[in-house]
């Protein structure tokens, strides 16, 4: 590992920074309901600490052995791998309440670097604890099923959209899903503050920087959004979701 490297990798673990999962007003997000405050104590000794990152910041990067997941406690994540002819190609964008580092399980090393996008904070789980904690408490192995699944749908959503639609309706379904994610934490969904930019979003996307600057420049001639640098309020929910209505005007 280069020298420069070394330096932006984050300690291993950041001293107070562990917070109980029973405290934590994140839980119902990335953790099941319905657990005994036995089953809960358990699971908050498995807890192995913290990590603060600061912009910039790798949380992990390819190749690294893979040993722990991380639930994201404050602040944004972007997922990245780089391409054969040396270009980083966005895979994802993570934010408080989700899981990061699952990449790893199947080869016990991570396939993509995880980046913080603002000053992050996550809460480290060590995996092989975590299976055996789940294989005796039947409900955090199903909840650990679900966001499994819930990845590999995310996957295939991203799929779908590269795969199927114009540009203006994969930003409009970018959009909404972040208007979605922020509603579920309490958050407005019709006001937000992109963490990524515009390049990043177009990597994600599948689309040129000039692309992603047009259609966000047309749904704001449309009415359908305002946007003031990476300040964005969706004035029109249902105009972005009629973008994404197949031509009989049926959704799903």
């Amino acid at each position: 590992m280069h020298a420069n490297v070394k330096q932006n990798v984050v300690p291993l673990i950041t001293p107070g920074l562990k917070v109980a999962c029973s405290q934590c007003n994140l839980r119902e997000l990335c953790l099941p309901f319905g657990l005994s405050d036995n089953d809960m104590s358990r699971l908050d000794h498995l807890i192995g600490g913290g990590r603060k990152l600061k912009r910039g910041q790798h949380l992990y990067r390819a190749g690294d052995r893979f040993e722990s997941i991380f639930a994201v406690r404050a602040g944004f994540f972007k997922t990245d791998v780089l391409t054969e002819d040396g270009r980083d190609q966005v895979t994802g964008f993570q934010m408080a309440g989700e899981i990061l580092g699952m990449d790893g399980i199947s080869t016990e090393a991570h396939t993509c670097n995880a980046v913080a996008l603002e000053d992050s904070e996550v809460c480290l789980i060590p995996f092989v604890e975590l299976e055996m904690l789940s294989s005796e408490i039947h409900s955090l192995q199903h909840h650990l099923h679900k966001v499994m699944s819930r990845e590999i749908v995310r996957d295939h959503g991203v799929m779908m959209l590269l795969g199927t639609m114009r540009a203006e309706e994969r930003l409009a379904a970018f959009l909404l899903n972040l208007s979605q994610r922020f509603s579920a934490r309490g958050y407005s969904p019709a006001e937000f503050h992109l963490r990524m930019t515009r390049e990043e979003i177009g990597s994600y996307l599948g689309l040129k920087l000039e692309t992603v600057s047009r259609a966000f420049s047309r749904f704001q001639e449309e009415g359908l959004i305002s946007v003031q640098q990476k300040h964005v309020r969706i004035v029109d929910i249902p105009g972005l979701k009629a973008l994404l209505a197949p031509p009989d005007g049926r959704i799903g």
